[in-house]
């Protein structure tokens, strides 16, 4: 048997414990333990369970069956703290509490064998088949319900323009079988597989999925949704969308992690660009001078390559809104050319449409930013990136009450998102325009303890403060301006054209009051 779990995998036959794709040493009854555990995890095992087992009765010390559970632990990424996997109920034993994926272990070929029986290669970009959901309600009506799943969540990934989705008849081909992640890759020609399973008890339906690389059988994500159904469409819909929205950033990441172990002379431009996403995200000046480069590489390795120029353009923005004393504008000519070309290249990638969005907004036209960035969610309405560029366009061109809905929905589809704090910074300004200073404050001060370093948080925490009449306060947090980026931040002497004038009236008299003397 194969058993998969978190990024784990053991094999019974060949006594193996996999991590992340690496082989992990273990002793035999470390190894006997941890499968016991997990053949036996719908139940508590004790002390004398594992000793009958694993020892056929044999004198144990307390001592050593720790040792064994501590390197059962350790073998899994697990420990005795956290007990994320392998959990103790004090007086009653252990129980395995991960989430489990069984099955049964293929004929192993030989390397000469594999390879004539390799059906597809993996194309360059990401990959993947959405397997036929399980159904385990023991009822034949709710194949259709599973079904019925599986076609919308396809549907919605296929909206991903840089994944390369299998259609749905090709992979109902294993509908009824126990499958082999690894040979359903090989056989698709994917480097990743969607599984799932649904469960209809009652009026309620539990419907899980995981996420696994196919080349190595590691689980990258999975989640579990419990819903009511009284809308059988709508709970169709919604959990399609909320799957799609998840695996975007998910999927990302994995691409991301994998591009790292590839030399940079050898990334073709898709691993460049994931490349530059990874340092972009880093938020500090030699990071974004770095992904500067590798968008400048996918570029020199494909020029029609339209994620290329709108990475690009990100970038470009980032370096002067963030770390540059430049005046705010004069990014914008290069910026929006390279996002208006990465648009014309591409006209159904809807992060093209939402950064071309972004750099319109960033040059005050603000009803024509709104209108390219409706075209992008409609393009892919579960991308949260998409989402949240248009909570930010809305915001500034005075939308602020659905602005703020665009940017919770971005926030809750992509929770780990690692632009979680730039949404917030646009939550906090939005609200301080609103005059709900309260509420801003609260915002902003989340984003100075995610971003301490982003200067620009601290004048807008004190102009809150200081319309809030608390101006000691507020003086204090000017004070938290590193000297370093005073200069930067002299830039908002004049009204950048993103903020509409009332706005920034706004917030000059907030940074007025708060640099008052007493």
């Amino acid at each position: 048997m194969l058993y998969s779990f978190a990024d784990c995998t053991l094999h019974t036959d060949r006594r193996e414990v996999h991590r992340d794709g690496d082989l992990i040493v273990v002793t035999p009854q470390v190894f006997d333990l941890l499968e016991y555990l997990i053949i036996n995890r719908e139940r508590v095992v004790s002390k004398d369970d594992m000793i009958a087992a694993i020892w056929k009765g044999r004198i144990v010390s307390d001592s050593a069956l720790t040792t064994r559970i501590n390197g059962a632990r350790s073998a899994i990424g697990d420990s005795g703290q956290v007990q994320r996997l392998i959990k103790t109920l004090p007086r009653k034993g252990f129980r395995f509490v991960g989430q489990v994926r069984e099955t049964r272990e293929v004929t192993r070929l030989k390397p000469d064998q594999a390879a004539a029986e390799s059906s597809l290669a993996v194309p360059e970009r990401p990959s993947i088949a959405v397997l036929p959901f399980e159904n385990l309600s023991g009822d034949p009506e709710q194949e259709y319900f599973a079904d019925g799943m599986v076609d919308e969540i396809t549907t919605a990934l296929s909206r991903i323009r840089w994944l390369f989705v299998i259609a749905r008849n090709s992979s109902f081909i294993y509908k009824g079988h126990a499958v082999d992640v690894k040979q359903v890759g090989r056989e698709l020609g994917v480097r990743y597989v969607l599984e799932g399973s649904v469960r209809k008890a009652g009026n309620r339906i539990r419907i899980t999925g995981q996420l696994i690389d196919a080349l190595t059988g590691v689980h990258l994500w999975a989640e579990r949704y419990d819903r009511e159904l009284s809308d059988i469409f709508k709970v169709q819909d919604e959990i399609a969308a909320s799957v799609a929205a998840v695996i975007e950033p998910a999927l990302a990441a994995a691409e991301q992690k994998r591009v790292l172990r590839k030399p940079p002379e050898r990334l073709d431009a898709w691993e460049a660009y994931q490349r530059g996403l990874w340092h972009f995200h880093k938020y500090r000046p030699e990071e974004n001078k770095t992904a500067l480069g590798f968008f400048n590489q996918a570029l020199a390795l494909d020029p029609n390559f339209a994620p290329g120029h709108y990475g690009y353009a990100l970038a470009l923005q980032w370096e002067i809104w963030h770390f540059s004393t430049r005046p705010l504008l004069e990014v914008q000519g290069a910026a929006r050319e390279e996002a208006q070309i990465a648009v014309s290249l591409d006209g159904k990638d809807a992060m093209a449409h939402a950064v071309l969005a972004h750099m319109m907004m960033w040059g005050g036209e603000w009803e024509g930013a709104i209108a390219e960035a409706r075209s992008a969610v409609a393009l892919n309405p579960n991308s949260a990136f998409v989402i949240s560029m248009l909570g930010c366009v809305l915001g500034f061109g005075g939308h602020r009450e659905e602005a703020l809905e665009r940017l919770h929905q971005a926030m809750r589809a992509s929770p780990h998102d690692p632009l979680i704090w730039l949404w917030l910074v646009w939550c906090g300004i939005l609200q301080f325009f609103s005059r709900d200073q309260l509420a801003a404050l609260q915002t902003l001060r989340r984003v100075a303890r995610l971003r301490p370093d982003y200067a620009g948080i601290h004048q807008w925490i004190a102009a809150s403060l200081a319309h809030l009449g608390r101006l000691d306060e507020a003086r204090e947090a000017l004070e938290h301006i590193p000297s370093q980026s005073v200069e930067q931040l002299r830039r908002w002497q004049h009204r950048p054209p993103w903020m509409r004038p009332e706005d920034y009236a706004l917030r000059v008299e907030g940074i007025r009051r708060a640099g008052e003397q007493r």
